[in-house]
């Protein structure tokens, strides 16, 4: 049984990982698909880029500036949201209502493990 809650924690925290990736790609798909030509490249580009800039500085376990978890945990979390909303407004509805539910589970099992801080 402990080796199954042990294997759940690390399970979840590469969860959580894959979802920040995931909402890159979600900002990124949303910045293609919202406008033509150049400006959607530079949205494609730019929108993931600004966003992994944020998390790195302000959530990242090792930023020098990271929130404290009454912050950080709604950033994170709205991090998620817009995640879900680029991905609906890009056309894929299936996929961002599947993302926030995965972010839901996500942060209550990160809750449930104290894991807010790893």
């Amino acid at each position: 049984m402990v080796h199954t809650v042990i294997g759940v924690r690390q399970f979840n925290l590469a969860l959580k990982f894959l979802l920040e990736l995931v909402a890159l790609a979600a900002f990124g798909l949303w910045g293609g698909s919202a406008a033509d030509g150049a400006a959607a490249a530079l949205l494609a580009i730019g929108l993931p880029v600004l966003v992994a800039v944020m998390w790195g500085t302000l959530a990242a376990p090792r930023a020098r500036r990271r929130l404290r978890l009454t912050l950080r945990a709604p950033f994170e979390l709205g991090v998620f949201a817009l995640a879900a909303l680029a991905l609906w407004g890009a056309g894929s509805a299936a996929p961002a209502a599947a993302f926030a539910v995965i972010a839901v589970v996500n942060a209550v099992l990160l809750t449930a493990f104290d894991q807010w801080e790893a």
